[in-house]
Order: structure tokens, then sequence, then C-alpha cells
């Protein structure tokens, strides 16, 4: 165990103070990490389990093997790391605006660094994923046009609250389609979400992809001693 509570990283960022904390939980005996956007909690190693089918779902709508994958938003890696876990996947570039967090895995300072970077499918890429969408050269900088099996996202904390206004514009109808574009033909595109299913984005996805489930991820809350929810969107081009 490590101490019981030690700041890891604080960095100024385009977005706000981005800081990486370790603290040991007295209760589980566990060495929790936590990653904070200036007074705000993003992430904590705590809760994952919805992180995890996020990458588990979004795969299982695809029968093929030898998978090409991005995952927008790196974080503390549970999502990356569940996609190495799928033997199906060939390659896994994962695109993450924040230079801090690329640094923080490939100086092996979280639990998922070492799987991430030690596996030859995985490529950190940094760039902003919204950004990169909109872009005609697409999400993968030294294969312009590339198409993938799936794209999984876990950026924003809902459709609808964002951690930057111009990410916004992803969460429409246009956005969508050029997301869609990126795919190959029956691919998937899965959102990861802090809130409850929400019935208009549902619809926004309908537009543009030929099938659309909402899953509620519940899981152990062990600070509250109840139940939380997430959800994960997936949607099939």
């Amino acid at each position: 165990m490590g101490r019981r509570f030690e700041e890891l990283d604080w960095s100024e960022t385009p977005i706000g103070a981005i800081s990486l904390r370790r603290r040991l939980d007295p209760t589980l005996d566990v060495d929790v990490y936590e990653v904070k956007l200036d007074d705000e909690y993003l992430m904590s190693s705590l809760f994952t389990v919805a992180e995890v089918e996020l990458a588990r779902l979004g795969l299982a709508e695809l029968p093929e093997v030898g998978l090409d994958v991005v995952v927008g938003g790196l974080g503390l890696g549970y999502t990356a790391a569940a996609v190495l876990d799928d033997q199906r996947v060939r390659s896994l570039t994962v695109v993450e605006a924040l230079g801090e967090v690329i640094s923080w895995h490939r100086r092996g300072m979280l639990p998922m660094a070492g799987r991430i970077t030690g596996d030859p499918r995985s490529r950190l890429v940094q760039g902003d994923f919204f950004a990169m969408v909109n872009d005609p050269a697409g999400l993968d900088p030294q294969l312009p046009d590339r198409r993938f099996h799936a794209i999984l996202v876990d950026i924003d904390h809902t459709p609808r609250h964002v951690l930057h206004p111009r990410h916004a514009a992803f969460y429409t109808p246009a956005g969508l389609r050029r997301l869609a574009a990126q795919l190959r033909p029956g691919g998937v595109f899965a959102l990861w979400s802090d809130a409850a299913p929400d019935e208009q984005f549902t619809a926004m996805l309908e537009e543009v992809f030929v099938a659309v489930r909402a899953h509620v991820v519940r899981f152990d809350n062990c600070l509250t001693g109840g139940e939380a929810a997430n959800t994960v969107y997936v949607a099939s081009r």
C-alpha cells in the first residue's frame, strides 16, 4: 500500500487543471486512483465496471476477427485494457487529448498502464478526438481515411453534460454521421454516459445507425452502500 493520500501529478491544461491522486481507502484497504479536472471528479478506480462494459458490449456486436478498434479517451485505461483482453482485436488506437494522461501511462503510474503500453497491438495518440472526427484525415494520423470495426468513446459525462462546449456538436445527427463515416460497414459505435438512457439522444442515434441499444450497467456503490448505474449506448452501422 502507498501513503494515505498522495497527489501524483498536477498540470494546467487548456480545459483546466488536471490532477492524478492516489489515496488509501481505509474501509476497503485498497489504493484508489482518482482524476480531477479543477474541482470536479472525472474518474475513480473504485468505479470501473461500466468502462469495462463499454468495451465488452461494443465488441460483442462484432462477429469478425482481426478487429481494428479506436478508443476515444484514455483516462485510467480500463476500457483500453478490456479491448486488449479480446483476442480478436488486431489493433487498438487510443486517442487522448491530454499529453499528461498519456504520460501517466507511459511512466507506469496507473494499474492498467503496463497492460496497455506493453501490448504491441496498442498505440497511444495525442489528439482532440472530436476535431479528428471532423478532419478528412480521420482518427489515425499515420493512415488517413482509415476505417475501423469499432469506435468506443468515454470522454464527456453525458451527451448533454460535456467537458467543453465545442464537444456538443458531436452529439447531433450531423456529428454522429461524421463518426459513422469512419466505421467499416457493419461497424459499431459505443458510448459511455454517467446518466440514465436519454430518449432524445437515442432518437438521434437511430437517425444515423441501423440498430441502437441503450444498456443500463448497474454496479455496487461501495461509498453509499447502494447501487449505481451508467449507460452504454451501442449503435451499429
